[in-house]
């Protein structure tokens, strides 16, 4: 890590409070960023326009910890966490010890440690020193409720988390930020945005690298880190995509040009989520190919034409917003189509995808199978829905055993719904528990970029091998040990199925 320009390490106990101080005018005082690392230095206190009740609103967001756990392929198959890829950024965190940590519910994590160290959270990016053993829960929140006390010259430098342990086992957090620093962090300051139940401060650093801002752990509440910069911000940038699901032949997607922030893309899937129409993710590669910069305008363009409104924006980084805007496109007809975003000062192509019907039917159908299979009036009524086929390959898959006895093997749909619930341990299930040969799940991965389609092929490879044996009890019976309550659920449902 490259310490700091100007910023001192606060020298109070990390097992105490850090003093308070009142409430400032808007401009902060940054006349403390000269201090020795050897001096004291207290924390600032943000702009008090919000007083005593706007504190209260900001503590009210943060929830009782539930203990309920969830398979972690929920939390994925949100896509919050998108790894960024930058020749100025490589990881500098190689001694850390990588942990993957329990999902809760409501998206909160459970990160158990047996001793003195420091780990990595594989699904945040969070780097915790610890001098013992220690659980430690967390989560993301949103910035938008805290947007009244971020203010200028400060800004959003990543996701923005609350973190709940013993203080006294927790020595540091270092904090994933969405900046590229390059060779331009001379003039660039970091700080951490503290809310406590008195308000909220600006703390300082003990040093940053070039994916992370190292904090001296004061007291535990929501914490995340804020930058001060005279020169150009240099953005990690992310696009997502999200299709409408109704029964109009036209195609329409949101595109989201988002700052590659886990705050910010957590508050995108909570919009589509809570939007009057219903969306499906695409899934395509997210990371932006060139960084983006405020101010900076941007077009999307379609191949072939598409109607796109609106054709340009300017970015902003909009972490502080509660509207995230976004473009939408729109096609008459279902067909295959390029998408790039391009910066228009240059001409340069910042992003590009080619999107497929398989990228959004197959997923569009197995919804509609799967909440038809409670009823069986619905499930013969969209079966009628499903491409010939489909429909000719679940009247095959009724196979007469020896024994004279009706044996129901597993349908291409059920293995597709199944897919769909495999995390990314799939690769070891395929191997451990399915007996799949390296070379043919190597043979899969080589032909079929889509993770999900890949997940299927590798059972129906299963599937090919187990023949007249690829029951849904048998299937039950080498899955049985799968650590994942969706999968489990699915498997249940085969077996009462059949």
């Amino acid at each position: 890590m490259s310490q700091d320009s100007g910023v001192a390490e606060s020298s109070d106990d990390h097992h105490g409070s850090l003093e308070e101080k009142d409430y400032p005018s808007p401009n902060l005082d940054t006349s403390g960023d000269s201090k020795s690392d050897n001096e004291e230095a207290k924390p600032e206190k943000t702009n008090g326009k919000l007083g005593e009740s706007s504190t209260e609103e900001a503590s009210a967001q943060v929830e009782e910890w539930e203990d309920k756990e969830l398979p972690t392929q929920h939390y994925n198959s949100e896509s919050n966490k998108i790894q960024s890829h930058c020749e100025h950024c490589n990881a500098e965190n190689k001694h850390n010890e990588l942990v993957t940590p329990r999902l809760l519910s409501r998206g909160q994590f459970l990160l158990k440690v047996d001793g003195e160290g420091t780990y990595q959270c594989t699904e945040t990016g969070l780097i915790f020193e610890v001098n013992g053993k220690v659980d430690i829960k967390y989560c993301v929140l949103s910035w938008s409720k805290y947007s009244d006390l971020i203010v200028k010259p400060w800004a959003v430098g990543g996701p923005l988390f609350d973190v709940k342990c013993d203080p006294l086992c927790l020595t540091s957090i270092q904090f994933p930020h969405s900046l590229c620093l390059g060779h331009r962090d001379a003039n660039m300051t970091f700080k951490v945005f503290h809310v406590k139940s008195t308000g909220a401060s600006l703390e300082y650093t003990v040093d940053h690298s070039a994916t992370h801002v190292k904090w001296r752990v004061s007291s535990l509440s929501p914490v995340g880190p804020v930058v001060q910069s005279e020169e150009t911000v240099f953005h990690h940038g992310a696009v997502i995509l999200y299709k409408a699901i109704d029964h109009n032949p036209s195609l329409s997607f949101r595109v989201y040009v988002a700052t590659n922030n886990e705050s910010f893309i957590k508050d995108i899937s909570k919009s589509v989520k809570h939007s009057s129409k219903k969306f499906m993710k695409i899934d395509k590669p997210p990371v932006c190919q060139k960084l983006l910069q405020n101010g900076k305008k941007y077009r999307l363009i379609s191949e072939p034409e598409a109607e796109i409104t609106p054709e340009e924006i300017e970015f902003v980084d909009g972490s502080l917003l509660k509207l995230k805007s976004y473009i939408e496109v729109y096609l008459e007809q279902p067909v295959e189509f390029k998408l790039l975003l391009v910066e228009m000062d240059s001409e340069e192509i910042v992003w590009k995808a080619k999107l497929r019907e398989c990228d959004w039917v197959q997923h569009h159908q197995n919804q509609n199978i799967s909440k038809s299979s409670t009823s069986g009036n619905r499930r013969r009524k969209m079966s009628s829905s499903l491409p010939d086929e489909m429909v000719y390959d679940k009247r095959m898959k009724q196979i007469d055993s020896s024994d004279g006895v009706k044996t129901k093997t597993l349908t291409d749909t059920q293995l597709f719904n199944l897919a769909e619930k495999l995390g990314k341990e799939w690769l070891k299930i395929a191997i451990a528990n399915l007996k799949l040969n390296i070379s043919e799940i190597d043979a899969i991965r080589e032909k079929e970029d889509n993770v999900t389609i890949s997940k299927f092929k590798m059972l129906k490879k299963w599937q090919e091998k187990e023949q007249n044996n690829a029951t849904a009890q048998n299937l039950c019976n080498c899955l049985k040990n799968v650590d994942s309550v969706e999968v489990q659920d699915v498997l249940r449902g085969f077996l009462q199925e059949t």
